[in-house]
């Protein structure tokens, strides 16, 4: 799996899986992310990755074609690249770990699911316990609302909203 995480927000954008990577599939899945990128006011900067041999010129070069500083970590230094590490480990951990995945469309559907709880309703600790698509906290209620649980990949995870009255 491919994925991209913005370091600001922490919004988490996962592509498509496939068995074999090449670099014209990574190529592909960033111009997609440009599409994705384009409807945003705030444009992407810079691009961390790492020297896999998938990111060629040509997925660079989509890149650098939307206005991003390609970095490249250097070699044998995880730490550089820690926020995606970071998220490596936390999917892994709340998810796939706990998932018996059975192909590649199963696959999709779990990171595709759990990317949107990241993203809407995980609270994330390096931006204060926010959500990545939330502004802003959740304001203190005088009276507390009859509150429902909806479950996600099978009950794995939870999300909890409020009824409406």
């Amino acid at each position: 799996m491919l994925f991209f995480i913005e370091v600001g927000s922490r919004r988490l954008h996962v592509t498509a899986a496939t068995h074999n990577p090449d670099g014209t599939f990574v190529t592909q899945q960033a111009r997609n992310l440009c599409f994705e990128l384009d409807e945003r006011d705030e444009p992407a900067r810079f691009l961390i990755h790492d020297r896999d041999a998938k990111f060629s010129g040509s997925f660079d070069e989509v890149l650098r074609t939307e206005g991003m500083r390609i970095i490249r970590t250097p070699i044998r230094s995880p730490k550089a690249n820690a926020f995606a590490e970071r998220a490596v480990k936390t999917l892994r951990h709340e998810a796939l770990d706990w998932t018996l995945i059975l192909g590649r469309r199963h696959l999709d559907h779990v990171l595709a699911s759990y990317a949107s709880h990241y993203n809407a309703e995980r609270p994330h600790r390096g931006i204060d316990l926010r959500a990545p698509e939330r502004q802003s906290h959740v304001d203190p209620v005088d009276v507390v609302p009859e509150i429902k649980r909806r479950d996600l990949l099978g009950g794995l995870i939870h999300e909890y909203y409020p009824v409406a009255a």
